[in-house]
């Protein structure tokens, strides 16, 4: 229509410039769409009219001038506005559609130009893809995505100038790399393609592989995962000419950086670059089996090949490659339950394949693809999938072939090691019990043996070394830590670890095990060092680095003498002694090695040279390195422990041989004033490093004697040198101390003093001259030095001799305190005057803490005469800190005992004596306040013996103590080292038997403050474990103490009663981590290769304790009687406040577990309460049958009224009433009652008129026995079929029931063929409850708190085993209540209850059973198309005036008939103004009718091939369309923000697929619709109707009219 407008136009008024001009628009100026596509049209029509027939009377000249006004229209008008787009910010409508108008107006003005203008234009536009965002904005230039659409329409016409392509080529490529990434999809899907569309054959080729080798040589220098995503989003853009047949010139598949581009985007984080790499692959895979050629073609000049095709296993490898993108498209789902059912398919896959390589001698399949699986599932947000991909590694027999475990080996000490740092992993699994270990754990073990057996022996140190060095580049979890270093320990003995091997372990043990759980610490070096010992090539070390490496292992956690693991250290050394490597000294390098070193001669020659020391210099050194001193006594040890086990060796003579050097150089510390002090402190450091290391632990050796052979040939060694070295201490700390370094002197010399009293105590001669002679000397000298006046200016000797002085006296006192030291009179009077010292008064008048100016009397820090500091520079001045911190401490250390030992000076008046006490306490506040949280021990235990005093007078006093106290040891709760002593010491004080006593009356601000204190103890148990274990075992024993059937603090439990009844039903509710922890604590404990135990922070401690506790109650005192009663209340209560509750009740929650501990503790409690009691609370009991509870708790409920019963018959009564009640209020919790009367055999004999009994019970049964509930009916035939086999003795009276009862119980047995009736009957008999279980036999703990709950399926960490109670000296077991089962029928039963479901045969399927595919084969089916598309709509569809959108919805990839026809209807009905199908054969089919109801009449439909899409999309982008795809991006916009343009094509994605690769790029917005739930994934047909809807919301009011919706 509009060429015959124009045409007519043209002849009638033959002046085109004076329309061009009426068409045109100013310079400056932004016309509309409408103008711009008019002038489009008209020179369109103009061209048209210059070739047809009547253009020919145009002159030349004419048809110059016309070019000459195209030209000018292209620079006049379209540049000039092409500016003026790109000035504009933001991608909005206009600009995008008055772009696409423009370059459409150019492309007609360029066909009738000459050949130089296209050329011309190009040269000017090329510069703007060459600037970056800022320069863009510089006014006349065009922005990226403008020159991008020009070019686009140019490159047609520059085909012919080769030269221009390749700039264009080379610009396009470099925009790639450096566009922001909003702007880089556009270069390859306008630019690229539009180049190789203007090319064929050749020059195609040669573009392409251009494009490729760019592609790769930039992804083989940074292959980031930014590179990654560009070079697929090319690859995919081109992937239809460099994966297409027939046969290509530029085959990316020969490429090795082409594959490994797809690898890396499989694994890839965005979601859309791993659908891009997955496509080309599948691409890949398509174009080789419809060639059927080999791939790559032999030879291959590629090193490595990670794609092969062979046409001879065609059908072989397309099975191979459509399951495997069926593995990874699964895993996009990230659920593992979808994901799981898939895995087994990688092991047949590479069975198959490997079966075929072994066969064929060739490698069909390359490893690295099998990692890519891998290292997309350990990605994976989904910690379950993580687990399960895990697992499955580790069961991958495959890697049991050498050649694919050397394949896997970097991505195993890589991405696995970093996935296996997942503390998660590690969880049991549900069929796992407590102490087992977990799956993920064992399987690891099971997998690192196979690997490195698997692995070329040459290969398999350096993978080893590499693994540890993993270790300690990053910080590990314990967990994962400790089973790392098991299944490390678990490898079968190799040498593999060189030097450099014990190296990497030393860092591990220096840097990775920094984690507060000291258990699972001290279980991992255990383990690495039995790792050590089974992988050390001890002919590539020396034994200075075996001994370099033990140094680094821990005494007190791990290496200790007497542990299993330190005479594993012995046996190894006995076992390669001289076959270490030798260690070459002196740089002699050429003398050949004839003779291996001993281990004794190394130990001596070490003991020499750590002896020889430097002459001295005359000044005052440091210390030398204690850790050399530990590292030496260590080997010392090791020697004389490894020789004690050869036969003939004397444990004496070998000690004294080693040990000669250093027992001479001590017997000369001691005459010699004048050997060097370096060589006395080493030689000391030595002494106390082997009595110290020398101890054994408390796990009993396996040879007990030849330890003690060695502990007393090392003590008396020790003694031959003792006094020599108590005199030489004795001169050093009576001759004073001049430098700082001194301190620190002070410290080891007292801690060898201090050692060698308690060594040597049994020594009786050697005991009374220390207590006569060495410690009085010490302690008057100390004395002085404390009452010396201070010196107005304080130098560095003055300072430091206090120091010394406070930390000697604070030793005596601690020995005397611990009787080691007896209490002479001559000691007894210095220590008097010492405590006449802290109690001196400046002022006598009156008493306050400035008074007291002894307590907590600072060193000042040392000046010189300047009064500037003096010797405290660097270090020094940060250990003055210490020093002083220590000084304070040492007085608290004495005033603790001499406060405990003389109390208060004889010198302070009695009338004063309170006030004293009560200044000296507030001294103590401001200690708490002075010292570092870490020494705060020694004022606590002054408080603990002060504060009773003061009590209840003095109450505020003693709120502030106890509150300052608390604050301070919350704030230690993260150091572990102090803080559990720090928190016993507090208990010991804060809840101190006469504080307990203290009643509201009397104090009620005090016991407020317990109360909550206690309360906030209990809380802070719940993160940190043991806690409440340290409080309540003090207020047990403080209640009721061991030594004395009754204790005078008891009656204080009532004050507290809340305390011990939390105890009863205390359980920490842990988190998914701290649960963790527990588990493996539990698991390492239960080990028997491990020698670390536990520090009896146990969380079930405190119930243990309490019950521990409530067993030596005595039923005949009547304050423990009372204790009882309340204690039985206050359950009751608990128990009811949450059956009442509104709190959810399932199994293992809290509220099932508090009310499972409430009756395990009644149970416990009821053959102790009085009969009136009992009495008072049965209704209570009975009522708690009626509620709701999980089957444990039911099953102690019904225990417990069975007791009842049984002990007090006279209750049968109020019984028999319970089945009186409403049964529709009842319900099913009458079976808690029918329960009862199964065990009415042990009830009856109590009874005085059995038969009225019997009778009644079985009228009751009766009824219960018709109910039309199942459940209960069961019940009641169980209980009637006991109950009659007891009444059938008796049956005389019972002749009428008779009948009645047997046909009953008849009926019950022939219901065997009535399927799930019949296994629910058989089940419920054979119940534990009423088969093997008997009330009365089986009352044991062992009942009560392990075998019950672990048979009613609570939870493990419920059950308490038999050997807690025992490990409890506290716990008292009688002959009515004993700690083990008599009979073992219970133990031998397994968990279960009779109302579960029949899983028998669903539980025998196979986990990995074989799935049907949720993802249909890849591949589609397409057709050969027609060479132009058919645009025009078929007008089967009367619009009868209806008004519709410009909305276009594209479903050609959509495939099945119920979405399409549902997709219709909404189309329709919300005015579209087309839908594009892949085939207009759908409306036909049967399904789409039913969901489009017609539908396809009144909507224009067009049909687009799959094949098609590129080229239709690329015409309406042309047109000015926006597309818009569903799909979830990392540059997604919000349904609910996105604004539609009016011009929309909505592109809809297949349904299990999406939107291929190759047409994401096309997109010029995606959109995801904003969830919520697991799934993450909408249905096709709803998803679009969820956009239509928006759309069609958002232009209601643009003019469209909108029609009322319909209902069909």
């Amino acid at each position: 229509m509009y060429s015959v407008l124009i045409r007519a136009v043209l002849c009638s008024s033959p002046d085109c410039g004076a329309l061009l001009e009426s068409l045109s628009w100013p310079r400056d100026s932004w016309p509309g769409t409408e103008q711009v596509e008019a002038l489009t049209a008209f020179i369109e029509g103009l061209g048209t009219f210059m070739d047809s027939s009547d253009a020919d009377q145009l002159s030349a000249a004419k048809r110059e001038s016309i070019k000459d006004k195209m030209d000018s229209v292209i620079w006049t008008q379209c540049l000039p506005l092409l500016s003026k787009i790109s000035s504009e910010a933001g991608d909005g409508v206009r600009c995008r559609e008055s772009t696409a108008a423009v370059c459409r107006l150019v492309s007609v003005c360029v066909a009738l130009c000459d050949a130089a203008v296209p050329t011309r234009l190009a040269v000017s536009v090329l510069p703007s893809l060459q600037v970056t965002d800022e320069e863009s904005h510089v006014p006349g230039r065009l922005n990226v995505e403008v020159a991008t659409e020009v070019l686009a329409i140019l490159i047609p016409s520059l085909s012919a100038d080769e030269h221009l392509t390749l700039t264009v080529l080379t610009s396009a490529m470099s925009c790639i790399k450096t566009l922001p990434n909003r702007l880089v999809s556009k270069i390859p899907v306008r630019l690229l393609i539009a180049l190789l569309k203007c090319y064929s054959g050749a020059r195609s080729g040669t573009i392409l592989k251009l494009l490729l080798d760019d592609l790769c040589s930039w992804h083989r220098a940074d292959h980031t995962p930014v590179v990654t995503e560009r070079a697929l989003l090319c690859l995919t853009a081109l992937s239809d000419h460099l994966l297409t047949p027939p046969s290509i010139s530029c085959d990316p598949r020969l490429s090795l950086q082409f594959w490994k581009i797809v690898q890396n985007g499989l694994t890839h984080k965005d979601s859309v670059s791993r659908k891009r790499a997955l496509y080309l692959l599948k691409k890949a895979v398509a174009l080789s089996e419809d060639e059927g050629v080999e791939c790559p073609p032999a030879p291959s000049l590629e090193d490595e090949i990670l794609f092969r095709w062979n046409p001879d296993r065609s059908k072989l490898l397309r099975e191979f490659w459509e399951d495997y993108v069926l593995v990874m498209e699964t895993l996009e789902e990230n659920q593992v339950h979808v994901v799981r059912p898939i895995l087994n398919r990688i092991d047949t896959l590479i069975q198959m394949m490997v079966n075929h390589s072994q066969a064929s001698g060739q490698d069909l399949l390359h490893p690295s693809w099998l990692l890519c699986v891998y290292q997309r599932i350990f990605h994976s947000e989904n910690k379950s999938l993580m687990r399960e991909g895990v697992c499955h590694l580790l069961e991958l027999q495959v890697l049991q072939q050498p050649d694919f475990a050397l394949a896997f080996s970097q991505f195993i000490v890589g991405p696995f090691m970093d996935v296996l740092s997942e503390a998660s992993l590690f969880h049991r699994s549900l069929n796992q019990r407590l102490g087992e270990c977990p799956e993920l754990g064992f399987k690891l073990q099971v997998f690192m043996t196979n690997f490195f057996s698997s692995l070329p022996s040459h290969h398999r140190g350096h993978i080893l070394l590499q693994m540890i060095q993993q270790l300690h580049l990053k910080h590990w979890c314990a967990v994962p830590l400790l089973f790392l270093c098991q299944a490390l320990s678990s490898l079968p003995p190799s040498p593999l670890l060189g030097v450099e091997g014990l190296g990497a372990l030393r860092e591990v043990l220096r840097s990775t095990m920094i984690t507060h759980q000291v258990v699972l610490r001290g279980a991992a070096q255990c383990l690495l060092l039995n790792s050590a010992l089974c992988l050390t090539d001890v002919s590539s070390v020396t034994l200075y680095d075996v001994f370099n490496f033990l140094m680094d292992f821990r005494t007190d956690e791990s290496l200790c003498r007497g542990t299993q693991i330190w005479n594993q250290v012995c046996a190894w050394l006995m076992e390669n002694e001289g076959s270490f490597k030798s260690k070459i000294t002196g740089g002699d390098f050429t003398a050949a090695v004839t003779e291996h070193e001993t281990i004794r001669s190394y130990v001596q020659n070490e003991i020499c040279t750590y002896l020889k020391v430097p002459v001295s210099t005359g000044h005052t050194e440091r210390l030398p390195d204690s850790r050399e001193a530990d590292k030496l006594a260590r080997a010392v040890l090791l020697c004389v422990d490894m020789k004690e086990n050869q036969p003939e060796t004397e444990i004496g003579d070998t000690l004294e041989y080693l040990l000669a050097p250093l027992v001479d150089t001590l017997n000369r510390v001691g005459p010699s004033i004048y050997l060097p002090v370096h060589k006395s402190d080493k030689s000391l450091q030595l002494l106390i490093a082997l009595i110290q290391l020398g101890r054994t632990t408390s796990c009993q050796s396996t040879n007990e004697k030849q330890v003690d052979k060695v502990t007393m040939g090392l003590e008396k060694l020790i003694f031959t040198v003792v006094d020599s070295v108590q005199e030489f201490i004795l001169r050093w700390l009576l001759e004073g101390q001049q430098e700082l370094f001194d301190v620190e002197r002070a410290e080891l010399y007292l801690c060898v003093l201090r050692q060698l009293v308690v060594t040597f105590d049994s020594a009786i001669q050697h005991h009374q001259e220390i207590q006569q002679t060495y410690l009085p000397k010490i302690m008057k000298h100390s004395l002085k030095v404390l009452q010396e006046p201070n010196q107005q200016i304080h130098s560095v000797p003055h300072q430091v001799t206090k120091a010394v002085a406070i930390s000697s006296l604070a030793m005596v006192c601690g020995l005397v305190e611990q009787e080691v030291i007896d209490m002479k009179s001559e000691t007894i009077s210095v220590l008097k005057s010492l405590n006449d010292y802290f109690y001196s008064f400046t002022s006598p008048s009156s008493i306050s803490p400035s008074s007291f100016t002894n307590f907590n009397k600072c060193l000042q820090r040392p000046q010189t005469g300047d009064g500037s500091i003096d010797g405290l520079q660097g270090p020094w001045l940060q250990d003055w800190g210490r020093i002083a911190a220590n000084f304070l401490q040492g007085q608290w250390i004495c005033l603790s005992f001499l406060i405990k030992a003389f109390g208060i000076p004889q010198s302070v008046e009695n009338s004063r004596a309170s006030e004293t006490l009560k200044t000296a306490l507030s001294c103590g506040v401001e200690a708490l306040a002075l010292l570092p949280s870490d020494l705060v021990l020694p004022v606590l235990f002054f408080m603990e013996t002060v504060l009773p005093q003061f009590l209840p007078h003095e109450e505020t006093v003693c709120v502030e103590v106890v509150t300052l106290s608390w604050e301070l040891v919350q704030g230690l709760s993260t150091n572990a080292h102090d803080f559990w002593l720090a928190l016993k010491a507090f208990i010991s004080m804060a809840f101190h038997h006469k504080l307990l006593e203290l009643t509201d009356l009397e104090a009620p601000k005090l016991v407020a403050a317990l109360r909550q204190i206690a309360s906030e103890l209990m809380e802070l148990s719940q993160s940190k474990s043991g806690v409440f274990g340290v409080l309540l075992q003090h207020c047990c024993q403080t209640w009721l103490p061991m030594e004395t059937s009754s204790g005078d603090a008891f009656g204080s439990v009532f004050n507290h009663l809340s305390i011990l009844t939390e105890a009863c039903v205390y359980g920490p509710v842990f988190r998914r981590d701290q649960r963790l922890i527990q588990d493996v604590q539990t698991y390492v404990e239960c080990s028997t290769n491990v020698e670390v135990k536990s520090d009896s922070r146990d969380d079930q401690l405190p119930r243990t304790c309490a019950m521990a506790f409530l067993s030596r109650l005595d039923s005949s005192n009547l304050q423990h009687q009372r204790l009882m009663e309340e204690l039985v209340m206050d359950l009751l209560k608990k128990d009811n406040n949450i059956s009442k509750s509104k709190v959810r009740y399932y199994s293992n929650s809290l509220q099932h577990r508090i009310k499972n501990r409430v009756w395990q503790t009644l149970l416990l409690l009821l053959p102790k309460l009085r009969e009136e009691f009992v009495a008072s609370v049965v209704s209570c009991v009975f009522e708690a049958g009626f509620c709701g509870n999980q089957a444990s708790v039911k099953y102690l409920i019904e225990w417990t009224i069975a007791l009842i019963l049984t002990r007090h018959p006279q209750h049968m009564d109020s019984f028999w009433s319970c089945f009186s009640r409403d049964h529709d209020k009842t319900k099913t919790s009458i079976c808690t009652f029918l329960s009862v009367l199964v065990h009415f055999s042990i009830i009856l004999p109590n009874l005085k008129n059995e038969g009225v009994h019997l009778r009644k019970a079985l009228d009751v049964i009766l009824q219960w026995c018709f109910n039309h509930n199942f459940s209960v009916r069961l019940y009641a035939l169980v209980a009637l079929k006991r109950v009659w086999g007891l009444a059938e003795d008796e049956a005389n009276g019972l002749v009428g029931l008779s009948t009645v009862i047997k046909t009953c119980l008849n009926q019950a047995e022939a219901m065997q063929s009535t399927g799930n009736a019949n296994k629910n009957w058989i089940r419920i008999q054979e119940h534990f409850f009423f088969g093997a279980f008997h009330p009365v036999r089986d009352y044991s703990v062992e009942t009560l708190f392990y075998t019950l709950p672990s048979l009613s399926e609570v939870a493990d960490d419920e059950w308490i085993p038999p050997w807690k109670f025992e490990k409890l000296s506290c716990f008292s077991e009688t002959p009515s209540f004993p700690l083990r089962n008599p009979a073992p029928d219970l133990s031998q039963l397994q968990p279960g209850d009779w109302i579960q479901q029949d899983k028998g045969e669903h539980n025998k399927l196979d986990r990995w059973a074989e799935v049907q595919k949720k993802i249909t084969p890849w591949r589609l089916g397409i057709q050969e198309q027609e060479p132009e598309l058919q645009l025009v709509p078929q007008q089967r569809a009367a619009r009868l005036g209806k008004l519709h959108s410009a909305l276009l919805v594209v479903a050609s990839l959509i495939d099945k008939p119920t979405n399409l026809g549902g997709l219709c209807r909404t189309c329709e009905i919300f005015g579209a103004s087309a839908l594009v199908l892949e085939s207009l054969r759908h409306i036909s089919d049967k399904q789409f009718q039913s969901l489009s109801v017609s539908s396809e009449l009144w909507l224009p439909l067009l049909e687009v091939k799959p094949a098609e899409l590129t080229e239709f999309l690329l015409v309406k982008k042309n047109e000015g369309y926006c597309i818009v795809g569903v799909e979830q991006t990392a540059n997604s916009r919000s349904l609910q923000d996105y604004q539609f343009p009016e011009k929309t094509l909505l592109l809809l994605g297949n349904e299990r697929e999406g939107i291929p690769a190759n047409l994401l790029q096309m997109l010029d917005v995606c959109v995801e619709i904003p969830q919520q739930g697991i799934i993450r994934s909408l249905n096709v047909h709803v998803s679009a109707a969820l956009l239509i809807w928006e759309y069609t919301r958002q232009h209601l009011g643009c003019g469209s009219t909108e029609v009322p919706s319909r209902c069909s």
